[in-house]
């Protein structure tokens, strides 16, 4: 079931529509062309050998029996790459070089040492088995107590206890905060590192050409970035390189960053012809990077009427091999979805023996809004205050500061909450043993960036759209909807396409749920420039001012002469003849994104002797400010709630005590099914962003924020039981139960 409330009162004809998607038939006929599907004449394969051992220092590394393989044209190890030795190198490209190939050290199961470049993938498989490696094993730490444990060993020699930084942030008088409050909550959590799960692997295709130009075929989120990292790395210009993007099989934040293209590219230097590497599932699971596993203790405090008025959070999170973890991001959202005067955050952001983590989805968010959200639910059973209508009392609003001192703009936090407290399924009555109910909040603050457009318009009338930002949930017909918007035309006359890195201006990544923000407002602005030239060229065929000249629901007319009108198609077949092609264009990096928030309602029954979840009925109500399509959104906000629900349940990676993922393969990396799940069911709140011009907020993020939590509650109701770490799996649950009986 899905609905929609709409509070504002501004209509438009294909803004809000659901057209069928542009890519639609390539897509479902395998006309469409991934990362993989590349073959090039005389290419080679590609094989990267990876590290056996979580933490060894790599004593020698001969490659010389590869190399004799018959079959086998180039092997790289480090020393091919760059130096980066400078004083003026920045510290995170020295990491992300040794992340891309190890050089002294080892740091996870997975970390890439050489790769060699064969006639076949076969012969590339048999030759990496040929280089002979010497290893002194270290000792290695799966987890943030581990790695910052008294006597650990340290991954890098600069980091004291494995703490590559350490974040405090301060909001009003947090002391005070908790004198005020009746009633303290303070619990500790854990969650375990669980991976995007994308459908399809890291492929890069690289070929090096006589003339020292280079060409990159991959799938990614950016390929701007994929080119500006891998010029970097690899000190070239980025002049030199043309990224082809690639349709896309998922991304959710973790094809955001290079593994395999300066690989491939240094293969094709070598020799002379192009080379696709890839990964397997495997390689996927333990050298592409997954998200945090975390220790989170929080503590609030409220009134017994039912105010917040101070939260405070301990944050550990695993950056894995090298710094970066997305603790500051976690930190920042984690009580954003509320009004508090008094916070106060510690973020540890901790170096440990797994691939180096990288974005998913909202990342950080998540794990910060589990903790925060149970911590909420148990103080609203103790002061006996409905969760919703809690809340709702404490909700964010314009003018409330967040964490980092920002007052919130105009935001649709109490109107998603309202519309949760309102909802069928939170007044539906649950009946049945061992069944609960459980609500979360969540927020995830939105993002835009650089993006361009360009239009060209076409002698029938319709027009071809090129921008920058990959398309991964949509993005194309949502462009399309907001340039066809503008000039009242049919957005099946729109032919969306994504251009390469030589044919489009800078865009940033599509991610932090600001594509259809960004990249939309430049499609916006590429039909306006369309726009005002059609209205010159009409303003030359009447031989009248163009300011006397409107464009309304795709037919130019005069203001006073209503004998004077002729369709955008019309004036379109005459623009050879006025001066020649109309191309619109545009690009910006706009402000004002516009938070997201929303809210989670999930009915679960537990078996109580196997302690098996089942989700018998799930509800996502969230803010998107202005649904563009709202298939497109619907499908963002069932996505984040399944992908949450799996981390809720049942994903994580099992490691052993020497630092091997045990369970690296989809048939083992349990992930939920269809037939795991109950139809998500979705509200779309449309409270509009002041600051786009049709009004939208980034959804694609805040949807995976209130599962865990959400889910988690429900457990409480249903079995008694309080959950504190994730995933909450069958025997996680018997053992919390039997806790609880026994206390």
């Amino acid at each position: 079931m899905t609905s929609n409330i709409v509070l504002s009162n501004q209509e438009f004809n294909t803004v809000g529509s659901r057209p069928i998607r542009h890519d639609g038939y390539d897509k479902v006929t395998g006309k469409a062309l991934y990362g993989a599907d590349m073959n090039l004449p005389g290419m080679l394969h590609g094989q990267v050998l990876r590290s056996p051992h979580a933490h060894a220092r790599i004593k020698s590394i001969d490659t010389s029996r590869a190399e004799a393989h018959p079959n086998v044209r180039a092997v790289v190890t480090s020393a091919d790459f760059p130096s980066l030795d400078g004083d003026d190198v920045r510290p995170n490209l020295r990491r992300q070089s040794a992340n891309l190939m190890a050089g002294d050290k080892v740091l996870y199961k997975g970390h890439a040492i050489a790769a060699v470049a064969a006639l076949s993938p076969q012969a590339a498989e048999e030759a990496t088995a040929l280089i002979d490696i010497d290893y002194e094993i270290l000792p290695a730490a799966n987890d943030v107590e581990a790695a910052m444990a008294p006597g650990a060993a340290l991954l890098h020699d600069e980091f004291e206890n494995n703490v590559a930084n350490h974040n405090e942030m301060t909001l009003g008088d947090i002391e005070k905060g908790f004198a005020a409050a009746d009633v303290v909550v303070e619990r500790e959590f854990r969650t375990q590192t669980v991976h995007q799960g994308y459908i399809e692997p890291h492929t890069a295709t690289a070929w090096w050409t006589p003339q020292d130009k280079v060409t990159i075929w991959c799938s990614s989120q950016g390929h701007f970035g994929m080119r500006g990292e891998t010029a970097s790395v690899l000190e070239l210009s980025e002049v030199d390189i043309k990224v082809v993007p690639m349709e896309i099989g998922g991304g959710f934040g973790g094809k955001t960053t290079i593994y395999l293209e300066p690989v491939a590219v240094l293969l094709s230097r070598k020799t002379g012809q192009p080379v696709k590497v890839s990964m397997s599932r495997s390689d996927v699971l333990e050298a592409s990077g997954p998200t945090s596993g975390t220790y989170m203790k929080v503590k609030m405090g409220a009134t017994n009427d039912g105010v917040i008025v101070a939260g405070y959070a301990d944050l550990r999170f695993e950056a894995g091999a090298f710094p970066g973890s997305p603790v500051g991001a976690a930190a920042v959202c984690m009580f954003s979805p509320y009004d508090i005067e008094n916070v106060s955050i510690d973020a540890y952001d901790v170096v440990n023996n797994k691939p180096k983590t990288n974005a998913y989805r909202a990342p950080g968010a998540p794990q910060g809004a589990f903790a925060v959200e149970t911590v909420i639910d148990e103080i609203c059973e103790k002061i006996s205050v409905d969760p919703m209508e809690f809340r709702l009392r404490n909700a964010a609003k314009e003018g409330s500061r967040r964490i980092t001192g920002m007052a919130n703009p105009k935001i649709g936090a109490v109107e998603t909450y309202q519309a949760a407290r309102d909802h069928d399924h939170y007044n539906a009555p649950l009946d049945g043993a061992n069944r609960g109910r459980g609500v979360a909040a969540g927020f995830w603050m939105n993002g835009s960036g650089e993006a361009c457009a360009t239009a060209m318009v076409n002698d029938d009338g319709g027009v071809n759209l090129t921008i920058g930002s990959v398309d991964i949930g949509g993005l194309r017909p949502v462009a399309a909807q907001q340039l066809a918007e503008v000039l009242g035309i049919p957005v099946e006359t729109v032919n969306p396409q994504v251009g390469d890195t030589d044919t489009i201006g800078y865009s940033s990544v599509t991610g932090g749920s600001g594509a259809a923000f960004k990249t939309g407002w430049a499609s916006y602005e590429a039909a306006q420039d369309v726009k005002r030239q059609m209205i010159e060229r009409a303003a030359l065929i009447w031989e009248r001012d163009a300011d006397e000249i409107e464009l309304v629901d795709g037919v130019f007319k005069h203001k006073s002469d209503s004998e004077l009108n002729a369709t955008f198609a019309e004036i379109a077949r005459q623009t050879r003849r006025t001066g020649g092609p109309v191309v619109g264009k545009a690009n910006m990096n706009p402000p004002g994104a516009g938070a997201g928030f929303g809210v989670h309602i999930a009915d679960v029954e537990v078996d109580p002797e196997t302690g098996k979840v089942e989700v018998l009925r799930y509800t996502v109500i969230q803010d998107a400010g202005k649904a563009i399509h709202p298939n497109y959104v619907e499908g963002q906000l069932q996505g984040g709630a399944v992908q949450g629900i799996g981390w809720a349940l049942n994903e994580e990676y099992f490691m052993s005590d020497d630092g091997r993922m045990m369970n690296a393969s989809f048939l083992d990396y349990r992930m939920p099914t269809s037939l795991d799940l109950p139809m998500i069911d979705t509200t779309i709140v449309e409270v509009a962003n002041p600051q786009h011009p049709y009004g939208v907020r980034g959804v694609g993020e805040t949807a995976i924020v209130p599962p865990m939590a959400a889910v988690a509650n429900a457990v409480y109701h249903a079995t008694g039981a309080r959950m504190e770490v994730l995933p909450m799996s069958p025997k996680a649950i018997t053992e919390a139960m039997s806790q609880q009986g026994g206390e």
